[in-house]
């Protein structure tokens, strides 16, 4: 039976909702709910009634949340409200009316013209009966009346074991799950960040929890205002279901409406809004974390419940600053992270006690000093990437992302891995979600002679964030540096394959090529990756590498002279040339290059590489690993 009332249309025996013919989607709760006060519609449903109709095989819930949750959303859905309603009246102590005027629209009949709804009159409205109606019958004797009952009876306990059975077998556990990017209602185009800001922290609370897999931020940011249906987007991520919702800021307050979808059937589990005062917006988004992992049943342990109740009030300004700074400092240019620091240094101005600013002043140093931006040394970037880490870490030791921050300044520049080993540990075991973590957690346990381990850590970093270009290149280069030069090409053309424009994915594809001794293909791929990189260092030496192994050696002493020309106070490139040395036999020149990044302190990660095993046997290079802390 379909019933409409205003601009929607109820099918009350598919339980779908449209509006102006469009579906929309109401869980099966408050849609029962809806079709209860549409069948009395015009009289009073006492709260004890609605219990009594539909939630009397659910014992176990809390009645009076869950039946208030159904009402608001109900009037979220039709765009009501209980100060002025439309649609459904609260009348306060005793329950519900519903008020707008509701005909039935019958199918379309043989004999009716398509494309012509029948209407009958309100007083006809019934909610469809369980086992069937008999029609036009005589009034029933004793014996039809026990049949009739029990017949009724077997149908009900057929409908409740039905439904059991599909809640218990049909609706398998959720243990992995993606945040589609919040969408900003404020109109203002300037305010993205905020929305992004806020997408950030639910993804966070949620990956505080270990027996959920959440997906980072990189990899649902491109599915931001997709047009594509939410079981495909689930397919691509390979989650069990997603998180959509809005967010909206005004005068000095912050609004999300959230709702939680099982991605694999398309199913609406669960719909609520939190609206908080600014300073409490953590709070907030750890309350929205909470209620999550409470409707799909995950286990919490009790120290992640301690850390989700754990939130502390944070200056508005103060914490404005803070998400421009995530904004720009997610960009991953050596633009964005300048402004990035600006935006932290402006945070921890404004409020000095607050510890997530350092933690993100403390990434931005770390990859300001990286070789990939090379805006400062890592002389100069490192000793206050772990400045403002161990900072953070005094106002706030939870916080899983400056304990990682804190590790990669100990092993990249400090070179002391025991240490790293301690604060990658409590990174990780803090916050087991948080995809960098794993990423830079991987390199370390292979620095420390764990192949193994470090390649199932990178994997997983690998299905927290399955869309990030350089955690799935990464791979590949651990995967060469562990000698399985097959699956490193299988890896690399799958990076390439989500991005055929990324320079470091042809550069471990390259690599993999020339360890395999498919020559020419491998200065194929190295070309394209000195092309797409504007000429990267790392990929430069690479490429004549290439060039040495096919006996072109004119064309590699011609760009190991390009990277000496390049050479600078902030990179001098003395770990690539010492690569080109080693290619060209010549081992003197490539310890004595080595030697002056030892200087210059380099990242030991470097070592590890392919271009280094022609240097393996000589006790100098063996020397040079002791000094640094990697002899095994």
């Amino acid at each position: 039976m379909r019933v409409r009332f205003g601009v929607f249309e109820a099918d009350l025996q598919t339980r779908e909702l449209r509006k102006s013919g469009s579906k929309i989607r109401m869980q099966e709760q408050p849609f029962q709910v809806l079709a209860l006060l549409i069948e009395r519609r015009g009289e009073i449903v006492t709260r004890e009634e609605l219990r009594d109709r539909l939630w009397a095989a659910d014992t176990f819930v809390d009645f009076d949340h869950g039946l208030n949750k159904a009402i608001n959303k109900i009037r979220e859905t039709l765009g009501d409200a209980a100060v002025s309603p439309r649609f459904v009246e609260t009348l306060v102590r005793r329950g519900y009316r519903f008020i707008a005027d509701v005909t039935v629209v019958e199918d379309v009949t043989p004999e009716t013209p398509p494309g012509t709804p029948v209407e009958r009159a309100p007083a006809e409205i019934r909610a469809p009966a369980l086992a069937g109606e008999l029609a036009d019958q005589q009034p029933p004797t004793a014996r039809t009346r026990s049949a009739a009952v029990a017949f009724v009876l077997v149908a009900t306990a057929c409908g409740l074991l039905t439904l059991f059975a599909f809640r218990t077998r049909s609706s398998p556990a959720i243990r992995s799950i993606a945040v589609l990017p919040l969408e900003s209602l404020s109109g203002d185009a300037s305010q993205e960040y905020f929305a992004d800001g806020m997408t950030d922290e639910l993804i966070a609370s949620l990956g505080q929890i270990s027996a959920l897999r959440v997906i980072s931020r990189t990899s649902v940011m491109p599915y931001k205002r997709a047009r594509k249906r939410l079981p495909e987007i689930a397919r691509e991520l390979n989650v069990d279901a997603v998180v959509e919702g809005t967010v909206t800021r005004s005068e000095g307050q912050v609004r999300i409406t959230a709702q939680l979808i099982d991605a694999r059937d398309d199913r609406h589990l669960w719909s609520e809004t939190y609206q908080r005062d600014l300073r409490d917006t953590l709070a907030l988004q750890h309350d929205l974390a909470h209620a999550i992992a409470t409707e799909i049943q995950v286990n919490v342990s009790p120290g992640e419940q301690a850390a989700l109740k754990a939130v502390q009030a944070v200056d508005p300004e103060a914490y404005e600053a803070y998400l421009k700074g995530r904004y720009f400092w997610n960009k991953r240019t050596a633009d964005g992270l300048k402004t990035a620091k600006e935006y932290f240094d402006r945070a921890i101005a404004r409020d000095p006690g607050y510890a997530r600013a350092y933690s993100g002043l403390a990434d931005t140093y770390a990859l300001l000093g990286d070789w990939q931006y090379a805006v400062l040394t890592p002389a100069d970037a490192l000793p206050r990437a772990k400045a403002a880490a161990l900072k953070a870490l005094e106002l706030d030791n939870t916080l899983g992302e400056a304990h990682i921050s804190l590790a990669f300044c100990l092993e990249g520049f400090d070179w002391d891995f025991e240490s790293a080993d301690r604060e990658f540990s409590r990174g990780v075991g803090l916050n087991p979600g948080y995809a960098t973590g794993r990423h830079w957690n991987a390199w370390h346990l292979i620095l420390r002679g764990h192949p193994r381990e470090a390649l199932a850590e990178m994997k997983q970093a690998e299905t927290l964030d399955p869309l990030s270009l350089i955690i799935n290149a990464d791979l590949a280069e651990l995967l060469l540096i562990a000698h399985s030069g097959q699956e490193s090409i299988q890896q690399s053309r799958k990076t390439i394959e989500m991005e055929p424009g990324f320079a470091m994915a042809h550069n471990q594809l390259g690599q993999a090529y020339l360890q395999e001794g498919r020559i020419d293909q491998a200065i194929v791929e190295l070309q394209a990756a000195v092309r797409l990189s504007d000429g990267s260092p790392t990929c430069t030496a690479n490429l004549a590498r290439a060039y040495a192994a096919a006996g072109r050696r004119d064309e590699a002493i011609q760009l190991l002279a390009t990277l000496k020309a390049r050479a600078n106070t902030a990179y001098s490139n003395a770990s690539e040339i010492a690569t080109i040395y080693a290619a060209l036999g010549d081992r003197d020149s490539a310890m004595i290059w080595l030697g002056q990044g030892y200087i210059e302190r380099f990242n030991p990660g470097v070592l590890i590489r392919p271009g280094y095993d022609p240097l393996r046997s000589d006790s100098r290079f063996q020397t040079l690993l002791h000094r640094v802390g990697l002899t095994r």
